[in-house]
């Protein structure tokens, strides 16, 4: 059984930063690709960014490309992947998820971006930024 559990998440200024941390345990940490994902209340998932398993790439959706910065830690007793959040505005205000997708399964770059092709999620963490 994998478990995802995000955390890092607060209130914060306009501008400023954050960075959110996500553990995964119950299977190996390598065998997974990570992304990140956003949910405001009553709207869509939206694609955040997207780590492959071992780290060597990573993409971003438009709006935070440049501002926000994903990673992980594949040493064990860490398995965790992070984004870094700067230069952060009041539009990023919304509830963060961390998600895992089998690295094992071939899946083409561009559908990093679909949540529909990630199996196991975190509960998310609340990100507030204030004007």
């Amino acid at each position: 059984q994998v478990q995802v559990v995000e955390s890092g998440g607060g209130l914060v200024q306009a501008g400023g930063s954050l960075r959110l941390s996500c553990t995964v345990s119950g299977r190996t940490f390598t065998t997974y690709a990570m992304g990140w994902f956003r949910q405001a209340q009553g709207k869509e998932r939206e694609f955040v960014a997207h780590i492959t398993w071992s780290g060597d790439h990573s993409y971003y959706a438009d709006s935070v490309a440049g501002r926000f910065t994903v990673s992980r830690d594949n040493a064990k007793a860490k398995d965790t992947v992070y984004l870094q959040m700067n230069s952060l505005e009041p539009e990023d205000t919304t509830v963060y998820f961390c998600a895992a997708r089998s690295a094992v399964q071939y899946y083409p770059a561009h559908t990093c971006s679909f949540g529909r092709s990630y199996g196991c999620w975190g509960q998310g963490t609340q990100v507030t930024v204030s004007s």
